[in-house]
């Protein structure tokens, strides 16, 4: 199991849009289609993963509770389905249905839209404001596979609720820490 950093996109980045389809409902979203009203959290995320699967339930909780306060969530994959199948849109979809995803799955075939972020794990997240500029980036939060640290959505919550106060995002963020994107070769 890699255990590959963020690589931390500079605050204040403007949201790099992107036009994918959604492996849920089979239709192509642009990042306008998906964007909240207050924020807008973007996780870079894949079916494999553990360190996905370990956090797959706060994500889920987080977005039924923060989606309702106008803070909108949207998955996408970016890895290399011939040499990772178990990724592949069709089992996106499938996934997203077990899980009970309340959100977007996308698939960045290309693999543009993850480079256009600098992400470099899964998970790694994104927390946009109002305006789709960066205002967080780095982890849920302290726990990681068999840590024995508590799984609680501390750091990306307490972003999300700033954001939702008209408040000031700490500036100190730890970056996320999970597998490496898995990139396409040629």
């Amino acid at each position: 199991m890699a255990r590959t950093p963020s690589n931390m996109l500079p605050l204040g980045t403007k949201a790099p849009d992107f036009e994918l389809v959604d492996t849920v409902s089979d239709k192509t979203v642009v990042l306008s289609d998906v964007k909240g009203k207050k924020g807008t959290v973007v996780m870079f995320i894949c079916n494999h993963c553990p360190f996905v699967i370990h956090v797959n339930p706060m994500i889920v909780k987080l977005a039924k509770e923060y989606q309702e306060k106008g803070i909108a969530f949207v998955a996408i994959s970016s890895n290399d389905v011939e040499n990772y199948p178990q990724d592949a849109p069709h089992l996106m979809k499938e996934k997203a249905s077990e899980e009970g995803y309340t959100f977007p799955y996308l698939y960045d075939e290309s693999q543009e839209v993850a480079k256009a972020y600098d992400a470099a794990c899964t998970p790694d997240f994104y927390l946009f404001d109002a305006d789709m500029t960066l205002v967080y980036r780095g982890q849920l939060d302290d726990s990681r596979p068999g840590n024995d640290v508590p799984l609680t959505g501390t750091d990306l919550k307490g972003a999300m609720d700033a954001v939702l106060n008209n408040k000031d995002v700490d500036a100190v963020q730890k970056p996320s820490l999970g597998c490496n994107i898995k990139w396409i070769t040629t």
